[in-house]
């Protein structure tokens, strides 16, 4: 029989450090992906970054947000509502108008994109280098 003291258990908190180490981020069932994915997709960031100035109509996020299709615009704002960050606001008119904006949680969110989307900005040239260097 051993003398030892028993050492304590430490319970780490559940962040998404702490996932990466024990591997449920890269679980392919990990809930966190997906909602990931639809904050981090092209139209997602540019979606986010653009309904923090305001609510905007659908019409105006298109025009606002070049190149983006109706389906994808749409898709996206379909998703980020889904996940609770866009909130859809339906006026019984004819025609028809909608309202987009962010919810707490949405401008909270849109608020980190944004940090990542300054980030590059401000880095953007070393970027651009570092990718011409690597075609060479």
């Amino acid at each position: 029989m051993s003398d030892s003291v028993p050492h304590e258990v430490i319970e780490r908190p559940t962040t998404v450090a702490n996932q990466l180490r024990e591997g449920q981020l890269f679980d392919a069932g990990c809930p966190l992906r997906i909602i990931l994915q639809h904050v981090t997709s092209r139209w997602g960031v540019l979606v986010l970054v653009a309904l923090i100035a305001g609510t905007h109509r659908f019409s105006d996020l298109r025009r606002k947000i070049g190149g983006v299709s109706e389906k994808m615009l749409a898709q996206t704002l379909q998703f980020l509502e889904h996940d609770g960050f866009v909130i859809r606001k339906s006026y019984p008119v004819v025609p028809p108008h909608v309202e987009y904006s962010l919810s707490p949680m949405g401008l909270e969110v849109a608020q980190h994109v944004e940090g990542l989307v300054d980030w590059i900005e401000a880095n953007l040239q070393e970027i651009m280098d570092a990718r011409r260097s690597r075609q060479d």
